[in-house]
């Protein structure tokens, strides 16, 4: 299982009946939607994005937060409200081949939405930009911040996947051969991979993001949505950014839970002794926090792969204090 994410009353209308279709339509995110045309590989495309204003006297910078592989932008809903009250603007995209944006049958690289994202930038008018990414999306930070440095105000790293290069542990698989996998994907399967984010147990509270990839598996659309996630696990695996941390220059901030061990691809290796090298991020924060010049490492003991959610006010403590 490869899923690596509306409020409270619209989750409880998200019941086990409710089918979505592969860009959630009819599921209400916290805040207004608006799309970015795209033309990738000569296909028209549409990329989703919150754009939310500053809640009380705004500072005049913004924010873009990255969404994890299994999830999309509506879960950082918190971290936008932290944010706005503070002053800045925060633009939150569904990266194309998640959320609402179009899921299209291309090529799927970091640097393509890198480039997309830097894309909506311009067309927001946004010249300089503190870039938090979380899971995978900190591994598109990470492309981002090398990419585009001089749009990079400061970079914001949430217990990030990419940290290691999964090939030297994880077996290959084709993308047909995940692709079949995610299509067998049901509420209960997902909800037990989603269980491994929270070592502490899992909270109820989490179903108003896994509610809703669940009713796309019931939905006729959902081979396309397996599709774009089988692309992007692809992704994922064959572009490590691990070797390129030593060129990151925006300051840096990394927020590890020290009892995550997420590995993409976790279930196809079949070494224990291989497994036991892998995801072992007290170890992995460590090192990235050496490899990025002047960065700052906090470490929350009693966190798992999603701080902003399982440890809020901590995350957004440290995420606004270094802000600052």
């Amino acid at each position: 299982m490869f899923w690596c994410n509306v409020w409270g009353a619209q989750a409880q209308q998200t019941t086990p009946s409710t089918a979505l279709n592969a860009t959630l339509d009819g599921y209400q995110y916290p805040h207004p939607v608006k799309y970015l045309p795209l033309r990738l590989e000569g296909q028209a495309v549409r990329m989703a994005y919150m754009d939310v204003p500053a809640g009380g006297k705004a500072n005049g910078r913004t924010v873009v937060l990255l969404h994890g592989k299994n999830f999309f932008g509506a879960y950082w809903r918190g971290t936008v409200q932290a944010l706005t009250d503070a002053g800045f603007r925060v633009v939150v995209p569904d990266q194309v081949g998640f959320g609402k944006s179009d899921k299209p049958d291309i090529h799927y690289s970091f640097h393509l939405l890198a480039r997309n994202t830097k894309r909506l930038l311009d067309t927001l008018g946004v010249k300089k930009a503190v870039v938090v990414g979380h899971s995978m999306g900190g591994m598109l930070a990470t492309r981002f911040a090398i990419e585009y440095p001089e749009t990079t105000e400061r970079l914001v790293l949430e217990t990030p996947i990419g940290l290691e290069d999964y090939r030297r542990g994880v077996p290959f698989q084709s993308v047909e051969q995940a692709e079949a996998t995610v299509r067998k994907s049901t509420e209960e399967s997902i909800r037990k991979y989603h269980a491994t984010y929270y070592p502490n147990g899992y909270p109820k509270a989490h179903d108003e993001w896994l509610l809703p990839l669940a009713a796309q598996t019931r939905h006729a659309d959902f081979p396309k949505v397996a599709r774009a996630n089988a692309l992007t696990y692809d992704m994922i695996y064959q572009q490590p950014v691990v070797y390129e941390f030593d060129r990151v220059r925006a300051p840096t901030l990394l927020v590890m839970g020290q009892q995550d061990r997420t590995v993409v691809g976790k279930g196809l290796v079949k070494e224990p002794k291989v497994l036991a090298t892998l995801g072992q991020y007290p170890a992995l924060g460590k090192r990235t926090a050496a490899a990025i010049k002047g960065s700052k490492l906090v470490a929350l003991e009693k966190a798992g792969h999603i701080p902003h959610l399982e440890a809020p006010e901590v995350f957004h403590r440290e995420l606004l204090a270094f802000l600052r």
